[in-house]
């Protein structure tokens, strides 16, 4: 645990994917038709995309908040229903499970295309991930990671995808966190995934940069150097994070002009009452309470720095077993009910 280092975060992992997990999802969106209980989108529950101008993101029609809008409603609780569709019409990320990268980059990818969206991807898997604690573990080694990555690329091909890559990965070789020995590897496998993913035709990469809360911007650009950032569109900010927008943005672009004025995604999904304050300040980051929806996902941002407000945790799944919540990555409806409850939306 970190102890007096408190103000920094840990990133919870998503779900973990059953390995054909894009496949049958890409099955079930081309199904289409009534007889299904699909739109023609393949939605369940009445789950549409967002108008594409405003927000040219995939919402993906049966994901866990989807699911849960299905239940809610068939047990007719209305009321619950409603709240939960504030998280199930917006596009979240996916993150991508390390049994079939290939397939489901493949199965998401190809599911957005057909919805005329770009399918956000969050790929969580370098080695020594999150230094063993909630959201430990990732690829066995390097060799291990450059084989995921490449499955990944090809299962994304030429479609379009916004690559959000390996939160905190540069942060806990700042931090303190990931030991020196792993770190010359680490570089090389960040810059080596920005120009795999980078190469390919309609792809844009966000290398992780940290959030307004851990530290400064002069104790990490560089390292996002050395890790590749010049090579990659952009970087994030805020991930599972709950820092407001306003001092993402700041800290976003404090650290953009140290790195050649690169843009950058905000991810506001669960930042609308900005970080919790109270508690043990080593565990303010793991299922606070009291914490809100924010901005939904657009590019609409109003600052040319700020590529897009993005919904990178997929609010509603636990940061880790505290407070009440299961293990990191898992469905917690209740916890998505507190959240859309206290959103201003």
């Amino acid at each position: 645990m970190y102890g007096s280092r408190g103000a920094m975060k840990r990133t919870a992992v998503a779900r973990v994917s059953v390995a054909m997990a894009g496949a049958v999802l890409l099955l079930g969106a081309c199904s289409g038709g009534d007889d299904d209980g699909k739109d023609g989108n393949g939605s369940t529950a009445g789950i549409t995309q967002q108008p594409k101008n405003v927000d040219p993101f995939w919402v993906n029609p049966e994901g866990n908040a989807a699911a849960q809008v299905a239940e809610y409603e068939k047990a007719g609780k209305d009321a619950e229903a409603g709240q939960i569709r504030k998280i199930a019409e917006q596009p979240t990320a996916e993150w991508i499970g390390t049994e079939n990268p290939e397939q489901e980059a493949k199965g998401f990818t190809e599911a957005a295309q057909k919805a005329d969206r770009d399918a956000v991807l969050v790929l969580y898997n370098i080695p020594h991930r999150d230094c063993g604690q909630y959201s430990g573990g990732g690829a066995a080694d390097g060799d291990a990671y450059r084989s995921f990555i490449d499955s990944v690329a090809k299962g994304i091909g030429d479609r379009p995808a916004t690559v959000i890559l390996e939160p905190d990965a540069v942060l806990h070789l700042v931090d303190g966190c990931t030991p020196d020995e792993y770190h010359e590897e680490r570089y090389d496998l960040l810059k080596g995934a920005i120009q795999k993913l980078g190469a390919l035709k309609n792809t844009k990469v966000y290398l992780d940069a940290g959030n307004a809360g851990w530290g400064q911007p002069d104790q990490i650009f560089e390292p996002l150097k050395r890790a590749g950032v010049d090579q990659a569109d952009g970087f994030s900010v805020n991930v599972s994070n709950f820092y407001t927008t306003e001092d993402s943005i700041a800290y976003g672009k404090e650290l953009s002009a140290k790195v050649g004025d690169k843009p950058f995604v905000v991810d506001t999904s669960r930042n609308g009452n900005g970080p919790y304050t109270e508690g043990d300040e080593s565990e303010r980051w793991c299922n606070p309470p009291g914490r809100a929806l924010g901005e939904a996902p657009t590019t609409e941002t109003a600052d040319p720095l700020v590529d897009a407000y993005l919904w990178v945790k997929r609010p509603g799944e636990s940061d880790g077993e505290c407070k009440g919540g299961p293990k990191a990555g898992e469905w917690w409806p209740e916890y998505a009910l507190s959240l859309a409850r206290a959103s201003k939306g």
